[in-house]
């Protein structure tokens, strides 16, 4: 939930996307399954301008469409920013 509160934020403008209407911001999810001896998290989103937005793009799309996109990057930076306190609360799980 951290991680998907974080990416959120990190699309509400720059140095993120712009996300004007809130529809690209409240497109993000997360979904927990747990078996036995395993826990799954998986964030993220069925937008497809996701990558787009994350990577840039340069160059005609399927339409024949021509962008010069920059990259706005967002999961990225969430990611690393929330990375170390994973990483903490999995040694604590785990007894360092």
């Amino acid at each position: 939930m951290l991680l998907e509160t974080r990416i959120k934020a990190n699309a509400s403008g720059r140095p993120g996307p712009n996300a004007p209407t809130g529809d690209y911001r409240r497109s993000w999810t997360h979904e927990i399954t747990t078996s036995a001896m395993s826990v799954e998290a998986v964030v993220g989103t069925n937008k497809p301008q996701s990558r787009r937005l994350e990577y840039g793009f340069v160059g005609a799309d399927s339409l024949g469409r021509i962008y010069n996109q920059p990259p706005f990057p967002h999961v990225g930076p969430a990611v690393e920013e929330i990375r170390p306190a994973f990483l903490a609360a999995l040694g604590a799980v785990v007894g360092d």
